[in-house]
């Protein structure tokens, strides 16, 4: 094998499965001398994949944990399940997978082979999801078009429906994608509006990057995440305000809940959260049992009623 970028290929897949490799074999796998390959595990360290050598008469190696994660090579079936996992992730807005898991679909979807992106369709397409809330979902395609308009900043164009169904067209420069948790959100400036706005990506249809560049403007000031707190609280939805005491410092119980949900200390051992709540009952009564402190429900009453009656059928469940 002549080819030596081909050679550290086929190398460094052989040194990802976990198990020590003599160099002798090595060299008979790839057909080379055991020079050779001594001078491609330094070729790969140069490239920062951290290969360790065994000591010994016949001598090994073996790809071992690293200060830094280097370029992984994935076979077919590891890249389906890879994709599809992070699909399922990113369609839910699953707690924790955040922008970052996002980021990695747009990069693995990008390089997939279109074997691999039917396979991933298919198998996406024949699975039904539990799903929570108001079975609010997000296509994957739009999560990576939008994120990738974000990273390459170009400029994005899609159909958007308001809460009260009201259809329209817009035209943006797109700073960040936010996860609440439970939803995921567009941070953007609308060309049109002249200012900049939130969109809730499960409303976003038919997007796509126009391919126009744009210098990112500068946003008021507390990042995307305070910016879509504020936005979220300027909203006139009475009729679902949140407001909660907790018997609780604001440092503990801001570390605990989403972003969009900011209490305000109101002694150094209480604080108090009102906000507009646009998430569902059953995910806000979750989220304030899994903050861990003692709170005090004050408003919507209809959260009040269902975290009494899941208190009462959490109490039966656990009776002697």
């Amino acid at each position: 094998m002549t080819d030596t970028p081909a050679r550290l290929l086929n190398l460094l897949s052989l040194l990802q499965t976990p198990r020590e490799w003599p160099g002798s074999e090595l060299a008979d796998r790839l057909s080379v001398s055991a020079r050779t390959i001594r001078r491609d595990i330094d070729r790969l360290r140069d490239l920062g994949y951290p290969v360790e050598a065994t000591k010994g008469a016949v001598g090994g190696y073996r790809l071992v944990a690293g200060a830094a994660m280097p370029p992984l090579l994935l076979d077919d079936e590891e890249a389906v399940a890879i994709a599809v996992g992070l699909r399922a992730g990113a369609g839910h807005a699953i707690e924790g997978v955040e922008e970052a898991s996002v980021r990695a679909l747009a990069k693995l979807e990008q390089v997939l082979p279109s074997r691999l992106r039917h396979r991933v369709s298919t198998l996406q397409n024949a699975t039904i999801p539990l799903t929570r809330g108001d079975g609010a979902t997000v296509a994957p395609s739009t999560l990576t078009t939008l994120a990738g308009a974000v990273t390459g900043q170009e400029r994005l164009r899609f159909g958007y429906r308001a809460g009260d169904g009201t259809e329209s067209r817009r035209q943006v420069e797109p700073y960040r994608l936010v996860s609440t948790g439970h939803r995921w959100y567009l941070v953007a400036y609308d060309l049109e509006r002249e200012d900049w706005r939130t969109f809730r990506v499960d409303r976003v249809s038919d997007p796509f990057a126009t391919g126009a560049r744009f210098t990112a403007r500068e946003l008021p000031e507390g990042g995307a995440a305070g910016y879509m707190a504020r936005s979220m609280s300027r909203a006139q939805q009475p009729e679902v305000d949140l407001d909660v005491t907790f018997e609780a410092p604001a440092e503990f119980v801001t570390a605990r809940l989403p972003a969009h949900l900011a209490p305000t200390a109101t002694s150094p051992t209480t604080c108090r959260l009102r906000t507009p709540a646009a998430d569902s009952i059953e995910w806000l009564a979750l989220r304030l049992a899994l903050v861990d402190a003692p709170f005090t429900i004050h408003a919507p009453t209809t959260l009040i009623t269902y975290v009494t009656a899941l208190a009462t059928r959490l109490s039966a469940s656990t009776a002697a």
